[in-house]
């Protein structure tokens, strides 16, 4: 079978470029090896291709359907993949081994489930979500929550989902709807309905643990009445002879999208008397933490959806450059440009330039973005094993700033290079036949997932870049500086593609401060999403420069082809950053400007 991911480009990433074989001398670290590291990838590759790639057509062309007795149903190869991928154990990959988790790195445990995801992004859905929603359960919730949820959550017992859009409230929670009033108990009771939950109903594990935003009373205006419940599918019984009672959250519809397709996408109804435990009104919820902190808590989760969104849209890109590079090394079409006899054979696709620059425009961009969302997981390691409170505290001020570009720019232009994939296949590109026109549609949701791209344009520029007074700027300006300070050594194109990239970096600096200087911060953050964007290009040029110093020295097809990628993206995609960066120091107002009246 052919690799979903390089399996040597993520052998160059994890040990070549990102050191992770040092994490095993820290003490969190201490019991795994590189052996462990290759057992893990080895396992996810085989898992991937036995059980994940061989539905992935057909769990997209039978998606999950409601029945009238509003149950769900699914296609049984996805409860197979799933049961193979928990057997494995590797659903507790990186949780503490206190809740019975295996503390593998978070960027092993990351690559890991790339394979996944790469194979199948749909079924891996339901995995993901359910490890963001223990992690966040294992950070803010009790240690019975922990006992009680966490634990059959890493057995594979219950899947997770996060529960924060409404019908008429998506990603702004300020208006969600969703009510809880405490009980004498100490539980709360919730009504209201949720949009868009992937996962949220399903018959593939014992039980469904939803993490729901409500608001709870006397809490304030907007988001300072939001609290953060567990709310179960079904309830625990304390008598072992009764089965769990089923709790009143009722699926209401599904959702058809035009890309994963195979994981259930719900609207589902809480408390609306469906199934009314007690015989009392409301679906019975447990808070996580504080009541009116819900919003906090739940960007715990959020920002470790918004990584995996990358990670997604990586895998996804990645999948398809994969494709179409034995698609255009096999597929025979035309003949060289002044070849004269008509009888000549036909060559193979990659003969043609225009083929080659589609297939290295797909390379630059897909391997690019996996480097920066492993790189993130590589920072996710760093706080929670560095040796000094100040190292720690550093990765995760990197992080909050890095995670809005690792959210949208593979989920942007990993997009772009699924549009390519289908390209270098022509016309059976956009055919059934073949799978880049479902790795596209598939893609295509990860711009809007998790916060669309331009909410991540308006909190990198309105609140990121300036967080703990710049610190994140100033620490990924020391990476930059490090970097080129590196490649000037080296000469060459790398101390040009050096100079070029300090331009654009100070270009950047220089720009974003004639933004948050702004007083109007309607001017200032109107083209936000063009500040992401150029953003976004300048970090993966460091990244790819970055790579290619690592690699000074070593020869071979694999680092040629790695040098020729960082060549493409200097001379094709850094100078686009300057038209950019010229228009936003403008700080033009055409879009403030455009009445709705003229559309």
């Amino acid at each position: 079978m052919t690799e979903l991911i390089s399996r040597r480009d993520l052998e160059f990433l994890l040990y070549e470029w990102l050191d992770v074989e040092s994490l095993t001398v820290r003490p969190r670290f201490a019991e795994h090896s590189r052996d462990t590291f290759d057992a893990v990838l080895r396992l996810s590759a085989d898992l991937a291709g036995k059980y994940f790639v061989t539905h992935n057509k057909l769990s997209d062309s039978q998606e999950p359907t409601m029945s009238v007795d509003g149950t769900v149903a699914i296609v049984d190869e996805v409860k197979t993949a799933l049961d193979a991928y928990v057997a494995s154990g590797l659903l507790a990959g990186e949780f503490d081994e206190a809740v019975g988790g295996m503390q593998l790195p978070t960027t092993v445990s990351r690559a890991s489930m790339a394979l996944f995801q790469a194979a199948n992004a749909a079924t891996a859905t339901y995995l993901a979500l359910t490890i963001a929603n223990a992690n966040l359960i294992a950070a803010h919730g009790s240690e019975e929550q922990i006992a009680r949820y966490v634990r059959p959550m890493l057995e594979g017992r219950y899947f997770g989902t996060m529960c924060l859009s409404e019908p008429q409230a998506g990603s702004s929670l300020a208006d969600i709807t969703t009510r809880a009033v405490r009980q004498s108990d100490g539980t709360y009771r919730l009504t209201g309905t949720k949009m868009w939950i992937s996962g949220g109903d399903h018959d593939l594990s014992e039980n469904i643990v939803h993490l729901v935003l409500a608001k709870t009373p006397g809490g304030g205006p907007g988001v300072n009445s939001i609290s953060l419940f567990i709310v179960p599918k079904y309830l625990a019984t304390e008598c072992v002879s009764l089965p769990p009672s089923r709790n009143d959250v009722a699926l209401a519809g599904l959702n058809h999208k035009m890309g994963m397709r195979g994981v259930t996408n719900a609207l589902l109804s809480f408390g609306d008397g469906t199934f009314s435990p007690g015989g009392q009104a409301g679906a019975v919820g447990y808070l996580v933490g504080e009541e009116n902190r819900g919003l906090s808590y739940m960007f715990h989760m959020m920002n470790e959806a918004r990584i995996g969104v990358g990670f997604l849209a990586a895998a996804l890109g990645y999948v398809g450059y994969v494709k179409s590079v034995e698609y255009a090394r096999i597929r025979t079409q035309g003949r060289p440009r002044g070849m004269k006899d008509p009888e000549a054979p036909p060559v193979a696709l990659v003969e043609h330039a225009d083929v080659r620059r589609m297939l290295l425009s797909q390379k630059a961009y897909v391997e690019g973005a996996l480097a920066l969302v492993l790189f993130c997981a590589r920072l996710v390691d760093e706080q929670a094993s560095a040796a000094t409170a100040e190292t720690a505290r550093d990765a995760g001020v990197l992080l909050d700033l890095l995670t809005p570009i690792a959210k949208s720019w593979p989920s942007q232009w990993c997009l772009q290079a699924n549009d390519l994939a289908i390209q270098v296949h022509g016309g059976y590109g956009y055919t059934r036949d073949y799978d880049v026109e479902q790795h596209y549609r598939d893609n295509r949701l990860n711009p809007i997932h998790e916060g669309t791209n331009g909410i991540q344009g308006l909190d990198l520029l309105g609140r990121k870049v300036t967080l703990h007074d710049g610190a994140g700027l100033k620490l990924l300006s020391s990476y930059i500086e490090r970097t080129a300070r590196r490649a000037q050594s080296l000469g060459g194109e790398d101390q040009r593609w050096a100079q070029q990239l300090e331009r654009s970096w100070e270009r950047v600096l220089e720009v974003t401060n004639t933004l948050v200087q702004q007083r109007d911060s309607a001017a200032a953050l109107a083209n936000s999403s063009i500040y992401l964007e150029c953003f976004g290009h300048v970090v993966i040029a460091w990244i790819w420069l970055d790579k290619v110093t690592k690699a000074a020295g070593r020869h071979g097809g694999f680092y040629d082809g790695k040098r020729q990628a960082a060549r493409y993206f200097f001379i094709y995609e850094l100078p686009k950053v300057a038209a950019q960066l010229d228009l936003l120091a403008t700080l033009d107002a055409t879009t403030l400007l455009m009445s709705p009246e003229w559309f």
